[in-house]
């Protein structure tokens, strides 16, 4: 019955984001027009900020209204969640939490509107998958989850639990539900290596798992790095329903029961060699037909490492997708601009700059900025871009990394020149590139950087 109710979904799904797939493509030579009706319709939500008049057209929003970052729009944001003034006429329905545990936690508004722009991507986003990889409408996705700390847990109660599926509308969001291998609970495991051996129990108990989609490939590599340690345990879980010596860590999250998938895991375990290294994963997910993960700037080596674990199956890199908004997304092999989604315009990192998305061209080096229904508007994202081709009129995009990193010295030292210079060393020694460390010193001694990297140093690289 589950299996019916998965296929059924995924047809259902695919047929939901035919027509904005269709629309993508037919509006792709009508770029200047479609982002000046997008610019439009995000001003007709705002509610601007005191002194600021409303703009009624591109070029006084750019005479009127500053660049601005999260630290401009946090009092507005914080008097917003208060019940205070909202920055935006489009009714609010959650505020996406982002940030590293470690960070202050910033709370982006998600409106009605703005959930729209992001579905104005999913769609011919979705489509292109379904598309190029047919394999996907037969079994489970997992879309990841991350673990919620217990020190956020108070202050997002009412928010959202860091669950990918959460951006998609309503109507696909009840659709994909019975396409779903990992529930979103796991968020509020007692600990992270809890989650992630939830996490690992509801992967195992699919032998359709047809989808892995994860943010960073490395959270990828770390699951599959447990399994060998973890799968006994696991089975045991999916023998008996129960989390077994997990029970307090797990507690409110239902364990999976799938006793005859356990029978069929401890069959894969026991024919392995005594001294593997690793499990056969094509035998545990067969019909695996996509793996999805950031592959370029600094994620390009692990996306190789986790391409290699999992070779029976496609990889698709992301597109670039941060909470403030959407960018890129992938389609048929490019990353186009999501250009029905917000308002863009772009900082040219040759001279400064500002230009809208219709004056790129081939080969421009650029960072982002969006206007979109959530009220904030031009909104820089401080991403490093570069136009790489056209699909009819809309700027296709390669992510080079964060445009801004360490700074010891006022050299700017960004991700993408530090991944060159690592690079640069290991092509010339057997080694494998782990990080570059800044080392900031006092007195005489300048500040400088040490590369750190792993591997047998042979005598004649040592000598080059």
């Amino acid at each position: 019955m589950q299996r019916v109710l998965s296929q059924f979904s995924h047809q259902a799904l695919q047929l939901a984001c035919r027509r904005a797939d269709q629309r993508f493509r037919q509006e792709s030579n009508q770029l200047e027009r479609v982002q000046r009706t997008r610019l439009s319709a995000v001003l007709s939500h705002a509610c601007l900020p005191a002194g600021w008049d409303c703009p009624s057209s591109y070029e006084q929003f750019v005479a009127q209204i500053p660049l601005t970052r999260y630290a401009d729009w946090r009092s507005g944001i914080e008097a917003m969640r208060a019940g205070q003034a909202p920055l935006t006429r489009s009714p609010i329905v959650r505020y996406q939490p982002t940030s590293g545990s470690s960070e202050r936690i910033k709370f982006i508004p998600y409106t009605k509107a703005f959930l729209g722009e992001l579905d104005a991507a999913i769609g011919p986003w979705l489509s292109s998958m379904y598309r190029l990889y047919p394999r996907l409408k037969s079994g489970q996705h997992y879309w990841s989850v991350s673990w919620l700390p217990e020190s956020q847990r108070e202050l997002l109660k009412d928010e959202n639990l860091n669950d990918d599926s959460a951006l998609l509308s309503l109507s696909k969001k009840l659709l994909s539900a019975y396409t779903q291998a990992v529930p979103a609970d796991i968020a509020f495991a007692a600990g992270a290596d809890d989650a992630l051996f939830a996490t690992l129990c509801f992967m195992l108990a699919q032998r359709d798992l047809s989808m892995i989609s994860v943010w960073s490939p490395t959270f990828a590599l770390q699951l599959l790095n447990h399994l060998p340690d973890w799968i006994a345990e696991a089975c045991q879980v999916l023998a008996t329903g129960q989390w077994q010596q997990r029970q307090a860590a797990l507690s409110m999250i239902k364990a999976p029961h799938a006793p005859r998938r356990a029978v069929q895991l401890q069959a894969i375990v026991a024919a392995s060699a005594a001294d593997a290294v690793e499990l056969d994963l094509l035998k545990i997910w067969p019909n695996l037909a996509l793996v999805s993960a950031w592959d370029t700037a600094g994620a390009a080596a692990w996306a190789k490492q986790l391409q290699d674990r999992l070779p029976h199956a496609a990889f698709e890199g992301k597109g670039l997708w941060a909470t403030e908004g959407v960018v890129t997304f992938p389609y048929d092999g490019q990353y186009p601009l999501a250009y029905q989604s917000h308002f863009y315009e772009f900082e040219d990192l040759a001279d400064g700059s500002i230009k809208p998305a219709w004056a790129l061209k081939q080969g421009d080096r650029v960072s982002p900025i969006i206007s979109g229904g959530n009220g904030l508007l031009r909104y820089c994202l401080d991403d490093c871009l570069l136009v790489k081709t056209f699909m009819g009129q809309v700027p296709c995009f390669e992510f080079q990394g964060r445009r801004f990193g360490v700074d010891l010295v006022g050299e700017k030292l960004d991700p993408s020149l530090a991944t060159q210079a690592l690079q640069a060393v290991a092509k010339i020694a057997p080694l494998r590139a782990v990080s570059l460390l800044a080392v900031a010193t006092t007195g005489q001694t300048t500040p400088y950087y040490v590369g750190l990297f792993e591997g047998d140093l042979l005598e004649d690289s040592a000598q080059q």
